[in-house]
């Protein structure tokens, strides 16, 4: 039996500056080529939604539900992250490292004493790890120069 999760962390350097990265992160046209897509804006406040494939097993309808908490550019970025009976947060943090960005993925808040979102977190945890990391360079390395 693994101990429960209450945060995925993700750590991953990617060859292009801050500012690029920060494009990716915080434009919809480009959210939509590694995540969803969406109709987010990068201001507090500003509420949100992202739509794939609904997963009936998993109590998820397709829908995410956000809320911008936190927008400084081009260093740390946090929404809420709500649907299929998740209430959590995801927060990106960019730091410099040579010619690219350290970025770094918390994505907090689920219940340890629940088994649905036991299973989601072991769900998204290994999709953050992995295609979404490979949709994510693929966005940056085709989006054109950072202004």
């Amino acid at each position: 039996m693994t101990d429960p999760t209450t945060t995925i962390h993700v750590d991953q350097f990617l060859a292009h500056p801050p500012a690029k990265v920060w494009r990716v992160l915080t434009e919809p046209d480009l959210i939509a080529r590694w995540l969803m897509p969406n109709d987010f804006a990068p201001v507090v406040g500003h509420r949100f939604t992202m739509r794939t494939q609904p997963r009936p097993g998993q109590g998820f309808d397709g829908w995410v539900h956000g809320e911008v908490r936190e927008v400084d550019p081009p260093r740390r970025l946090r929404w809420a992250w709500r649907g299929g009976g998740l209430d959590t947060e995801v927060s990106w943090t960019l730091v410099p490292e040579g010619r690219g960005t350290r970025l770094f993925l918390e994505h907090s808040g689920f219940d340890p004493g629940d088994p649905l979102q036991q299973r989601t977190a072991r769900l998204l945890d290994g999709g953050w790890r992995s295609h979404v990391w490979a949709r994510l360079a693929d966005a940056l390395a085709t989006c054109g120069p950072s202004v």
